[in-house]
């Protein structure tokens, strides 16, 4: 049986399973209840097997047959439940929300599967709701499993995914090693961001509404993050960018490169935003900067919510460049409507934080093994003497 295998719950498009695989993790099942995030995945791991429907319907009997492992053989069960009932972006989030208990699911799961090591990701927002019961209740649910865990904040930018995105990640085994968060691989200071430009300037140009599901490259890539995404890519995909109306059309032609809402004239902003403070939602109506990092990328590329405007080209950023924005790779392919494929992008895991994870992981159990043959070879020559 292979060491690190992996079931992905909650897995949406597949992300976080993207970066497991890449960090030498075998992704044997998976399971979402979207039916257009399903196809997506599929399609990107034809190796893996999907489980569709609800969570609450899934039972462990039913990875269990379909992977062909007993309980306690797993390696690693990942997932990251539904986080809109944390979002800040929701104005009514909570616990009373439906979607706020879908982490009981996962510690189910949990139980029931035994894996040695689970990573769960979150949104940061369940740190203030109800003064981050859903946190204490993770914690305690997995320390009486028996499971040593720890969560951290970490920022998706410090592991080279070009795009500021906070996101609040569990590691937790029960085999005793330590938890050992990934460490940083840029600091935007000495190590330098993966910038916009980096990441999207060599992908073609669009209008509004255009653009193909499948088409060409035209520029050959430039900096070592377009080289490393568009490895192994037969064809561009999902380079396809959203209609955008004419009163947005007018304001953008005010928006400067890194500038926001605050450079369009007041007849021309949202009722609204007419009585904004200059201070205030700073993101909003935004013209990403050439040379700094994409706004955090949502289900929804909307203006209204954020800096979705590209930085030279008057339109909202295509799926393929949100994408690069989350790190994936070009090779991975988007289903569903141009909507849809949006929203699996913005759920998503960054592939590039999840394989550091992962790697992380590998490393703390090679360094284990290491100890002990150490240790063995130590006992070896006592006896010897």
């Amino acid at each position: 049986m292979t060491r690190f295998t992996c079931i992905d719950l909650f897995s949406g498009a597949g992300g976080l399973s993207e970066g497991l695989r890449q960090a030498g993790f075998t992704l044997l099942a998976a399971n979402d209840f979207d039916t257009a995030a399903a196809e997506t995945y599929k399609y990107n791991h034809p190796e893996t097997r999907f489980l569709d429907g609800p969570i609450q319907d899934i039972s462990s009997h039913d990875f269990l047959s379909s992977t062909g492992l007993s309980r306690g053989e797993l390696f690693c069960l990942a997932g990251g439940p539904p986080c809109q009932a944390f979002s800040v972006y929701n104005h009514q989030r909570g616990m009373h929300d439906e979607r706020s208990g879908l982490f009981r699911e996962y510690l189910r799961l949990v139980e029931e599967l035994y894996p040695e090591w689970i990573v769960m990701e979150n949104v940061t927002g369940m740190t203030s709701v109800e003064d981050g019961l859903a946190i204490k209740e993770i914690d305690s649910g997995l320390t009486e499993l028996g499971y040593k865990v720890e969560h951290r904040v970490l920022k998706a930018e410090d592991y080279g995914v070009p795009q500021e995105r906070r996101r609040i990640i569990f590691l937790g085994n029960r085999v005793g090693l330590p938890i050992v968060f990934p460490e940083t691989c840029y600091d935007g200071l000495t190590r330098p961001y993966v910038t916009v430009e980096q990441a999207i300037m060599d992908l073609p140009e669009l209008g509004v509404n255009d653009g193909q599901e499948e088409s060409h490259y035209t520029k050959a890539p430039f900096s070592d993050y377009q080289r490393e995404l568009r490895k192994d890519a037969p064809l561009l995909f999902n380079h396809t960018s959203p209609n955008l109306g004419e009163i947005n059309l007018r304001r953008l032609q005010f928006i400067r490169q890194g500038g926001s809402w605050r450079d369009i004239p007041v007849d021309l902003l949202p009722a609204g935003m007419k009585r904004a403070r200059r201070s205030d939602h700073t993101k909003r109506y935004g013209r990403l900067s050439l040379g700094g990092l994409s706004c955090t990328i949502l289900t929804k590329c909307d203006p209204h919510w954020g800096a979705y405007f590209h930085p030279t080209q008057n339109r909202i950023i295509s799926v393929r460049e949100a994408a690069r924005f989350q790190s994936f790779p070009d090779r991975f392919r988007f289903f569903g409507s141009k909507g849809e494929q949006y929203k699996q992008v913005g759920n998503a895991v960054p592939p590039l934080l999840a394989r550091a994870i992962g790697r992380c992981i590998i490393e703390a159990i090679s360094r284990k093994n290491n100890e002990q043959q150490e240790d063995g070879r130590c006992l070896n020559l006592q006896t010897t003497l």
